[in-house]
């Protein structure tokens, strides 16, 4: 699967808020998108055109030249039956694979489950970020969450000879006699995880050395993290990082807002795969770039608001680039609600990375077997 034969490692760029579809991969071509947006629409001089029908926003040029290069897909139309426009409850459908009752397991989670069976390394899967997303959650899967890789760690403030006396003395209160009830041993074992994770992970920031410049913006910084993680080869299979909360969620002053967020997203991606070109190390990682929904195909006069049918990204050498799926029809009769109409199930997309990326069984993670697709 990979020439060095590197374990294949999933990095996933979660874009919350909802991003729009519609003027993110712009159908151009089509007079409906014109209709349906008179104050919030991309030109069509300024479109990165990929066909005579659709094109990447001007601001993701540097994902328009990996497209180019044939390293990245564009999944159209992606979402699932019955859409809902709650940022949390979609979030937690795309998170837990369940879109008709409460999941209480990330699908991520299961994976690193599968992974890891022994939960043998304490790494294998990390976020960056503030809190853990759901789709990492699962019960007695350890995953380490980050929000400053150079600080991270436990008490990193005093000298090593306290250090080490303060760590055996947590390491001592987490470590219940054998005998006690289950959710003391889980403590126990979350416990002593966070201990070692910290102190593995605060070791891959002085391992690592690149010519590549990334922005200041969080995105471009916590790929900037999980690259530092992946060199660092510290086993880690599933790397997580979203943009900062509801950023994406663009109600009012979408024109700007949505520019420097897809600049800022689109350069960080293209600096982290420099990067790990940089360091021979490209050709073991696969990128998804996804969001819990599209937004309406009408605008509001200054935003769009929450809708359906979104697009999705996958990024890597492993990749074969190009168009999957239908862009959905903008035609009148064919919306839903006023909402675009999903035509690939997500857990499609999950299932092909699952399967054809990580070589697992996708069926008990994603609850069930769907339609793969050929982008790997």
């Amino acid at each position: 699967m990979t020439s060095n034969k590197r374990d294949p490692v999933l990095v996933v760029l979660q874009l919350s808020g909802g991003n729009d579809a519609l003027n993110t991969v712009v159908p151009y071509g089509d007079p409906n998108y014109t209709d349906n947006r008179p104050a919030v629409r991309v030109p069509e001089d300024q479109v990165l055109q990929i066909d005579d029908y659709i094109g990447l926003h001007p601001s993701m040029g540097p994902l328009k030249d990996l497209y180019d290069q044939g390293k990245m897909a564009i999944v159209q139309g992606i979402g699932y039956p019955n859409p809902n426009r709650s940022h949390f409850r979609s979030m937690d459908i795309w998170h837990t694979c369940e879109p008709d009752k409460i999941g209480t397991e990330g699908w991520m989670g299961r994976a690193i489950r599968e992974l890891d069976p022994k939960g043998e390394n304490v790494l294998t899967g990390v976020n960056f970020g503030r809190g853990l997303p759901r789709a990492l959650a699962a019960p007695e899967v350890p995953v380490a969450s980050v929000g400053n890789l150079e600080t991270y760690g436990v008490l990193t403030g005093i000298n090593d000879d306290q250090r080490g006396e303060a760590l055996d003395i947590f390491a001592r209160m987490y470590s219940p006699a054998i005998g006690r009830s289950t959710v003391t041993d889980y403590l126990s074992r979350t416990g002593t995880d966070a201990l070692h994770g910290a102190d593995t992970l605060s070791t891959a920031p002085e391992k690592y050395s690149s010519t590549v410049e990334y922005g200041n913006n969080s995105v471009a910084q916590y790929m900037r993290n999980i690259a530092q993680v992946h060199l660092a080869e510290l086993g880690t299979r599933v790397l997580y990082t979203t943009a900062p909360y509801n950023s994406f969620d663009t109600h009012a002053g979408q024109l700007t807002a949505h520019s420097n967020l897809w600049t800022g997203a689109s350069n960080a991606v293209r600096d982290f795969y420099q990067d790990l070109k940089e360091h021979d190390a490209s050709d073991s990682v696969v990128i998804l770039i996804f969001t819990e929904f599209g937004r309406r195909v009408h605008d509001n006069g200054s935003g769009t608001d929450h809708g359906s049918g979104g697009m999705a990204f996958v990024v890597g050498d492993a990749v074969k680039g190009g168009l999957y799926g239908e862009y959905p029809s903008l035609a009148t009769d064919k919306l839903l609600e006023g909402d675009l109409q999903f035509n690939n199930d997500f857990r499609g997309l999950y299932s092909t990375l699952l399967e054809r990326w990580m070589g697992l069984d996708a069926k008990p993670i994603v609850g069930g077997a769907f339609e793969q697709m050929e982008f790997i």
